[in-house]
């Protein structure tokens, strides 16, 4: 048997009714209704607000503005991320800070507008949800309607006569169709079929999962934390507010949410490109970590790499930065030990040139036995070239060095004012003179030491270098399910914009000349070449089963024509 050939039609419009009927049903969409009749009233005007605010045109339109309403969130300083910021911001615009305080625009996501757009996108896509929802299992529940009397006005069709009963057609139509994954059942004289219900249920996955991504936005808000902690090598960290470095949180979330889990960082290890343009460029960094779960947890060994964290219940530890922290011992003038502990510096560079200050506030006596207070500034160079550098020429441990200038007198930690444990004030200290009466300043390589002036003291950069780590600690509650309502709506688009809703419809009855003549037609959402393939596909096969007979004209059966899909009536051909 010959291929079939299928066209398409271009014919949109039906006035069949009984067409007009069979199509209707395609959609499970709630026609709106957007006019109001006048003098209704509060009700009137009620009902027509509800229908607008549920109208997808509308959750679009909430969609874009909550999109647009973010962009300010993300170029402007937010209260909630970092004070610091939205300070400085406002010294350097004081024109602008008080407009921004206004419009809530350092607090975006907490302000008055953008929670009335996410309230209102979150009802409309509930009330587009249900009456489609409601209605997708209405037709669920049904069966397909009947055929037309007019199958030759629908956009595929296709005829011919066979010498097989009708009633043994429609059963092989029967068969055919639900084999085919059709919802098919006999009507008359005809076999109904339908088919691409994935393509509406598509539609609802994809708009519930727009729901379910609300939600987990609006939980991880309210009941996230974000923490940070520098931890050196053989130290360790409690989940505890109190150990953060900084520490962030959502207006829902209270410290008893809080994960209970503790950690040792054991070894340090990073590893960097020694040779070519890409000298310097860090292979991997390991954080090789002991910890335990809850109070009385059993320890466990593991490994945390860059973007691969440790998971512990809803919290996540991230390894986001290192560097390094010599140890260092100051001694007062009689020789006791003052002061002996690794010191964390900050890298101010690629090659971890760092920076940093050692404070010693109690125990230390000068050279006339006066208690003081000292303050040493750290320069750090992991490898350093020799001459004159200032910088590191490479980020590992190949040639340290420790520039060391000291100071003396008062802190000012003892004045109310917060101070950073990397930065010195020196608006009341005094400077070190080396014999020429120059500041003092030296450069020391491990195990060497500085003498203070006048038997003041002395400072050791002892030979161990330690290295740290800076976690951070993550609680996104609502991530899990972020994540699914994404996945979840990237395939409910992707089904309603892929599969198509069609029916067919294969009626067989008995000619005048007692001979059977077979018609089926099929009809889609919306204008597609796959229906009339679809329907030439299903027709071939149904006709070996019913093959044709000949015409009255004819006498030899086999040179009944084969089937051919015909475009609507009326219609003209592509």
């Amino acid at each position: 048997m010959s291929k079939t050939e299928t066209e398409r039609t271009e014919h949109t419009e039906n006035t069949d009714p009984d067409i007009g009927a069979a199509g209707s049903q395609l959609s499970t969409a709630p026609v709106e209704e957007t006019a109001i009749a006048p003098g209704l009233g509060v009700v009137g005007w009620a009902r027509w607000f509800w229908r607008q605010l549920t109208s997808m045109r509308v959750a679009l339109l909430l969609l874009l503005l909550l999109s647009l309403g973010a962009i300010p969130g993300s170029l402007i300083p937010q209260s909630g991320a970092d004070i610091s910021k939205v300070a400085d911001f406002r010294k350097s615009h004081t024109t602008l800070a008080p407009i921004y305080d206004k419009l809530g625009l350092f607090h975006v996501y907490s302000s008055v507008w953008f929670s009335a757009i996410y309230i209102l996108l979150f009802v409309s896509l509930i009330g587009c949800i249900i009456p489609r929802a409601w209605q997708f299992v209405g037709q669920l529940r049904g069966r397909p309607p009947g055929a037309p009397k007019r199958l030759d006005r629908l956009p595929a069709y296709t005829t011919w006569r066979t010498t097989a009963a009708p009633e043994e057609v429609r059963e092989h139509a029967l068969a055919l169709l639900r084999k085919r994954h059709f919802r098919a059942h006999p009507v008359g004289t005809a076999v109904a079929a339908e088919k691409g219900y994935v393509r509406e249920f598509g539609n609802l996955v994809f708009h519930i999962a727009l729901i379910v991504l609300l939600v987990a936005f609006a939980s991880g808000q309210m009941y996230k934390s974000d923490g940070t902690k520098l931890v050196v090598e053989g130290d360790g960290f409690a989940n505890s507010i109190l150990q953060y470095d900084d520490f962030k949180s959502g207006s829902m979330f209270s410290t008893d949410d809080l994960v209970p889990f503790s950690f040792d960082l054991k070894n340090f290890s990073a590893s960097y490109q020694t040779s070519g343009p890409s000298k310097g460029t860090a292979v991997s960094f390991k954080a090789d970590i002991d910890y335990s779960e809850g109070a009385y947890g059993k320890s466990k060994r593991t490994t945390i790499k860059v973007n691969e964290p440790l998971h512990i219940d809803d919290a996540k530890v991230y390894l986001v930065s290192h560097g390094y922290a010599p140890v260092i011992t100051v001694r007062d003038g009689k020789g006791n030990v003052v002061y002996h502990d690794a010191v964390p510096l900050l890298p101010l560079d690629a090659n971890v040139t760092s920076q940093g200050v050692v404070k010693v506030m109690d125990g230390y006596k000068n050279a006339k036995n006066v208690s003081e207070q000292l303050g040493i500034s750290l320069f750090f160079l992991p490898t350093y070239g020799g001459g004159t550098s200032v910088l590191s020429s490479f980020p590992a441990l190949n040639n340290p060095v420790l520039n060391l200038t000291p100071y003396h007198g008062d802190l000012g930690v003892n004045s109310g004012i917060p101070q950073s444990v990397y930065q010195l004030d020196k608006s009341h200290m005094k400077e070190f003179k080396d014999s020429k009466g120059a500041q003092l300043r030296d450069n020391l390589k491990p195990g060497q030491t500085m003498q203070l002036p006048n038997g003041a003291g002395s400072v050791t950069f002892e030979k161990d270098v330690k290295e740290w780590a800076g976690f951070e600690i993550v609680q996104e509650p609502g991530s899990g399910w972020a994540l699914a309502g994404a996945i979840a709506a990237i395939f409910g688009l992707a089904a309603s914009l892929f599969i198509q809703r069609r029916r067919v419809w294969v009626r067989a009855v008995q000619g005048p000349d007692g001979v059977t003549v077979v018609e089926m037609a099929g009809l889609g959402r919306s204008e597609s070449a796959k229906v009339p393939e679809e329907l030439g596909d299903l027709a071939g096969i149904l006709y070996d089963q019913a093959p044709g007979a000949p015409d009255p004209d004819t006498e030899d059966p086999a040179e009944s024509p084969d089937p051919e899909v015909v475009p609507a009536e009326g219609a003209e051909k592509r």
